[in-house]
């Protein structure tokens, strides 16, 4: 836990100071969200959690643009926060489907949910709710703000939803697919 407290601080720091490199190339997102469920596989069977990873199957996906590594730390964030703030024998689902252009990769939880008025700071650096039942969970209030920064660099959004305490909560990444890889190149290089 104190290696990614630290992990976490030195990438804000990088964060800060624009140092950050992100280096891309052609990526599978299958192979980049199930090798982020590998390493979070112990806290899910650990609370015997139940997960299921759902990919459309009608068309063609799942290649984006983007930094392997980077991307694989974003979804190793949403995932280890499902894990963490649910209880035993909750759902976790990540559902992988094109839209457009898109990928869409949705993480949905059945854990503590996200208050309404703490919803828009979510992203935040260093902020977590303020309730008992969320402060008695270790961490800086660091992951969600690396992963929104990370899917900003390249070149997308990420949003939260949340029907407030009790009730889950819903983290939606959209990521460019890859059409054409001399665009997609150009536009990391110019950023």
């Amino acid at each position: 836990m104190q290696a990614q407290l630290i992990e976490d601080l030195l990438h804000i720091s990088r964060i800060i100071h624009s140092e950050l490199r992100i280096d891309c190339a052609a990526v599978n997102l299958i192979d980049i969200i199930t090798a982020a469920a590998d390493v979070v596989r112990p806290k899910i069977e650990a609370k015997r959690l139940q997960f299921e990873f759902l990919i459309e199957q009608n068309q063609a996906l799942p290649f984006v643009w983007g930094d392997a590594d980077r991307l694989q730390q974003v979804f190793w964030n949403l995932l280890s926060n499902a894990a963490k703030f649910m209880p035993e024998k909750g759902r976790v689902t990540v559902r992988l489907e094109r839209i457009d252009q898109i990928a869409q990769i949705t993480v949905i939880d059945t854990g503590v949910g996200i208050r309404a008025d703490f919803l828009p700071y979510v992203f935040d650096r260093f902020r977590q709710a303020g309730s008992t039942s969320t402060r008695s969970y270790s961490g800086l209030g660091l992951g969600l703000a690396i992963a929104r920064y990370l899917v900003e660099q390249h070149s997308r959004t990420i949003q939260a939803k949340s029907f407030g305490e009790g009730q889950g909560a819903t983290f939606i990444v959209s990521l460019p697919l890859l059409q054409d890889q001399e665009q997609y190149r150009l536009s990391f290089e110019s950023s």
